[in-house]
């Protein structure tokens, strides 16, 4: 059930209470183990059959952003069944790997729990961390060093949207010094971006327009670590409150007979403020 290197000698499973969870666990892992493995036999699914390991990549996807809708939401119930599809994507390509000899669930839990263990040492070994700083610090050296890497920026996932690579880049080199001490360090570097894209805006210069364009957005993007904030939560409050204001917009003209192809963008904008005001946020 849990391989004896995968702790240091002081850490066991030896309360009665924790051995009953994880046997629980265990059972319950194993049952959607068999599960998938059953939808895939000769009898199985014919849809879960024809399935391959490419055919359902995206699924992974998916499933990832209705967990992240979930856990937005804080509906307990849906978090944990959004969690759970998940997990079936996990179980489900190590189910196909396996079919094909190339590995198994057991070994992605293997390479999860040694992974874990191994890259803290503080808490398996006798290293001695500070502070989380210092943990991720470590961490991302550890990483660097079992995969023979000679950048903090190795392998960050081409297939990740823009907006989440700017993150994770930002995230890692943060975690290695290379950031302002605070925030006014980024308010400075925004206007210099604003001004230098202005500037290639008045030369129309298209290309140095989509480079500083970029370059904004990212010290944009990177300016919500400094603020506590989360740029794709605000941004999606931003999105929800325009859509709230714009609904509103629409709703007055409708009162008149009319559309918003059909009006002056000056009555639009009195109509947008009149929504500020009485506070569709």
């Amino acid at each position: 059930m849990f391989a004896p290197d995968f702790f240091d000698g002081k850490t066991r499973l030896t309360e009665q209470p924790q051995l009953q969870r994880a046997r629980r666990v265990g059972r319950l892992f194993a049952k959607l183990v068999r599960i998938i493995a059953r939808l895939r036999g000769e009898n199985g699914c014919p849809w879960d059959r024809e399935q391959t390991a490419d055919s359902i990549k995206n699924n992974l996807v998916e499933e990832a952003f209705e967990a992240l809708d979930a856990i937005n939401s804080g509906q307990t119930d849906r978090i944990a069944s959004e969690l759970g599809d998940v997990l079936i994507q996990v179980v489900f390509q190590s189910q196909i790997a396996e079919e094909k000899g190339e590995f198994s669930v057991e070994d992605v839990l293997s390479a999860a729990a040694g992974k874990l263990v191994s890259r803290h040492p503080h808490v398996f070994g006798n290293t001695k961390l500070a502070n989380s700083k210092e943990v991720l610090l470590r961490w991302e050296e550890m990483k660097r060093e079992e995969r023979g890497q000679d950048s903090v920026l190795a392998e960050i996932p081409k297939s990740m949207p823009g907006f989440f690579q700017a993150l994770v880049v930002q995230e890692k080199v943060g975690r290695v010094g290379f950031e302002w001490p605070d925030k006014k360090g980024v308010l400075a570097k925004l206007k210099e971006e604003m001004e230098e894209l202005r500037s290639a805006i008045e030369k129309g210069d298209q290309a140095s327009v989509r480079r500083e364009y970029g370059d904004l957005l990212l010290v944009a993007l990177n300016l919500g670590r400094y603020l506590g904030a989360s740029p794709d939560d605000v941004l999606r409050d931003a999105v929800r409150r325009f859509e709230k204001r714009f609904r509103y917009v629409e709703r007055e003209l409708m009162k008149v007979g009319k559309r918003p192809n059909e009006v002056t963008l000056g009555l639009m904008d009195k109509l947008w403020e009149d929504s500020k005001l009485k506070g569709l946020d």
